[in-house]
């Protein structure tokens, strides 16, 4: 059987696997609803989706290796480069993220998103940042991780993208823990920049479907806690973009 034949066989195997344990996901929030007589409160879906992710990191035979103090509340930001990071960062801890409005609207993993309390930013009004921020520090308060991209986009992970300081108000408060993240990704055969990170104008069907063909990805993700936040959100951010090199280069070395 040749290989073209063989990828074609996991594909199609992983993505059956895939829909069902998307199913499953969704079958188990429903129970949560009937337990709870209603939508569960914030902390309980992040749970039920850190317990999703798990079983998804299995599906795209995701190796996944974590140094440094893990956050169990606070803020985190991370660099970005793909729509896995969710399921890389989702898997390791209990977490909301804070996403672009647009992802609400993508088919299945839209659904997930929002089910999992998930903070949806509308760029297109100029009130859409102070109102998120608002949002981030009530969940901040209810002792949740909130995970952030301050990048605002994803890359080809060459390069952290400069940090954007607009959501990082609740941070410069220092009332709660501030932490840092980078990840990264290794595709033994292939190119991580052109199909692991989901950037420029990619289709979501292809680029996964391309993703699920792979035999197996290492993700390492490296995270530390920031120790002197500034209490200036502009200087915030370049502290904390440094912060983030840094993880890079050390998980480069």
């Amino acid at each position: 059987m040749d290989n073209s034949l063989h990828r074609l066989l996991r594909v199609a195997a992983r993505s059956l696997w895939l829909a069902g344990e998307l199913g499953l996901g969704l079958l188990k929030f429903v129970a949560l609803i009937a337990a709870h007589i209603g939508m569960p409160d914030r902390i309980t879906r992040t749970r039920w989706l850190q317990r999703v992710c798990v079983r998804l990191l299995r599906v795209f035979h995701v190796d996944l290796r974590v140094t440094g103090p893990v956050p169990t509340s606070g803020l985190l930001v991370c660099n970005h480069l793909s729509y896995l990071d969710i399921v890389v960062l989702g898997a390791t801890m209990p977490c909301v993220f804070v996403s672009k409005r647009e992802v609400r609207s993508w088919p299945v993993f839209g659904w997930f998103a929002s089910l999992a309390g998930t903070l949806f930013l509308r760029r297109d009004r100029r009130t859409a940042a102070a109102h998120i921020t608002r949002e981030i520090g009530r969940v901040l308060d209810t002792g949740a991780l909130v995970v952030l991209f301050p990048e605002g986009t994803t890359s080809d992970g060459r390069e952290v993208l400069p940090f954007k300081s607009s959501l990082l108000e609740p941070a410069t408060r220092q009332t709660h823990g501030l932490s840092a993240g980078c990840i990264d990704y290794v595709l033994p055969g292939g190119n991580v920049a052109e199909e692991v990170c989901y950037w420029r104008d990619m289709t979501l069907v292809p680029h996964l479907l391309n993703l699920l063909g792979k035999r197996r990805l290492e993700a390492r993700l490296c995270l530390t806690e920031l120790e002197r936040p500034s209490a200036d959100r502009k200087q915030l951010a370049r502290q904390l973009h440094s912060e983030v090199v840094r993880l890079k280069e050390a998980l480069s070395a």
